[in-house]
């Protein structure tokens, strides 16, 4: 079910009814049952993934409580197995068959792949990073095993979140579902506010700049190089305003429930390095590999040799969560190499980054934006020849573009979210628009309305996201 169809208007508002009508001991049967028609909306059919996933790390968990010693660690490693064993059968069967038919060419030989027609679940990528931080945190002893099978299936399932995150953690999460939530005027307006947001961050200004870019990306060659600049320029803010709308729309549904899920995003166009980038963008994603993968490496707590593998091993591996192409392993290892650059220049040129808005910090802003918007070429690109084509067209025809008709609602709602960022610093929209008198307050609220009554893309695109 997608958040910006009518089907979801009106299944939230029967579910916030209902959720609230019911006694308290019903609610997880209410939570459960929706969360799983949400999901069987796309393909019925997969829901049985998930109670897998569900079921495994259910009992592998209980059994890792019990148990000492070595046993513990057989049990959380079969846990992890099955869940990666999952996502590598349906996400990158058909990627490793390619690669070893590459393999076995360069050697001469023969192979001959089997490959399976299988369409990816959709959000399976999410489900077994967040299923996985489960059982993690209990082998640790951080967390204690949910006895109430219920309660963790919709830890898992939780509709608003389920599909493209945050990716949340049982101890906030799971306790959230857990508590006894009374209808609120707070939770309601700000769940309303945030829901009409993020239906005008996505349906307004990602889905108004979505076909200007697919047009360029289908054949950059044929265009001068400021139209494909122009293009590059807004996929970055359409991939934000895309996965932005989706999280907050998730938050806002959420919080109508009285369910806090963290923030996935804090205004990570105006961060001044590549490294505070990923502490401001899908958050919850760079905090899981942060405690999963990252620290245990070593951090940086080992020699500067090691510190660069560590950084290049984290990112190639958050590069192939992403997709099954070397495109996105090659998008992961160019973050990595300008964190690892940035550490060099930062030492050699002492540039001491300040919370202060300087000249300094405005140009190394720029610098980053910059830079992002270059390496989601590879993240937007299906294969290395088109990203090659879009490099090559970017230098080829040096003119500025005469800024077609249909482009300008893109540019326009672009510059808004950039405002809106500006504004909202290290913030959040619904907590700022909150502070604000309800003259006004209001007034915002019918300018959204009315954009996305009169200025909603007239295509409708599912969220980007969808496909990890």
């Amino acid at each position: 079910m997608l958040f910006n169809s009518l089907h979801f208007l009106i299944f939230l508002p029967i579910v916030v009814g209902l959720y609230y009508l019911l006694p308290f001991r019903f609610r997880w049967i209410l939570i459960f049952i929706a969360s799983c028609y949400f999901y069987m909306v796309f393909v019925p059919k997969y829901i049985l993934i998930l109670f897998l996933i569900i079921l495994i790390d259910y009992v592998s968990a209980l059994t890792i409580e019990k148990l000492n010693g070595k046993l513990r660690l057989f049990y959380l490693i079969g846990s992890l197995t099955a869940n990666i064993a999952l996502l590598a059968f349906f996400k990158y069967f058909n990627f490793f068959n390619d690669n070893l038919v590459t393999v076995f060419n360069l050697f001469g030989r023969e192979f001959d792949p089997v490959n399976l027609n299988i369409i990816l679940p959709i959000g399976l990528s999410f489900h077994t990073f967040q299923s996985m931080s489960y059982t993690i945190e209990v082998y640790r002893g951080r967390q204690k095993a949910e006895r109430h099978l219920g309660y963790f299936a919709n830890y898992v399932l939780f509709f608003p979140q389920m599909v493209a995150g945050p990716i949340e953690r049982y101890d906030t999460l799971g306790n959230e579902l857990k508590q006894d939530h009374k209808p609120k005027y707070e939770n309601f307006s700000n769940g309303f506010r945030m829901i009409l947001f993020g239906l005008f961050v996505k349906m307004v200004v990602a889905d108004n700049i979505a076909p200007y870019v697919n047009l360029v990306y289908t054949d950059p060659l044929k265009y001068n190089s400021g139209e494909v600049i122009l293009a590059v320029v807004l996929f970055s803010f359409q991939i934000y305003a895309d996965f932005f709308g989706y999280s907050t729309i998730a938050l806002g549904s959420a919080r109508l429930l009285g369910i806090k899920i963290m923030d996935n995003f804090n205004t990570p166009y105006l961060s001044k390095s590549i490294t505070e980038f990923w502490t401001r963008w899908h958050i919850s994603l760079s905090s899981w590999f942060r405690d999963y993968l990252y620290i245990p490496l070593g951090g940086n707590r080992v020699k500067l040799p090691r510190w660069c593998i560590n950084i290049l091993i984290v990112f190639m591996i958050s590069g192939l969560w992403h997709g099954a192409s070397w495109t996105f392993v090659v998008w992961g290892a160019l973050h990595g190499l300008m964190i690892l650059l940035e550490r060099f220049t930062s030492k050699v040129f002492g540039i001491n980054i300040t919370k202060e808005w300087n000249i300094l910090n405005i140009m190394l802003t720029l610098k980053t934006f910059i830079v992002t918007s270059f390496i989601w070429i590879f993240f937007r690109a299906e294969t290395f020849d088109k990203a090659k084509n879009i490099i090559k067209a970017m230098v080829r025809n040096w003119h500025v573009p005469a800024m077609p008709e249909q482009i300008n609602y893109a540019v326009i709602f672009s510059c808004v979210i950039i405002i809106i960022d500006i504004l909202v610093y290290n913030s959040r929209f619904d907590k700022r628009l909150g502070a604000v008198k309800a003259p006004a307050r209001w007034a915002m609220y019918a300018l959204f309305i009315f954009c996305l009554m009169a200025m909603a893309g007239t295509q409708k695109f599912t969220f980007i996201y969808f496909q990890f």
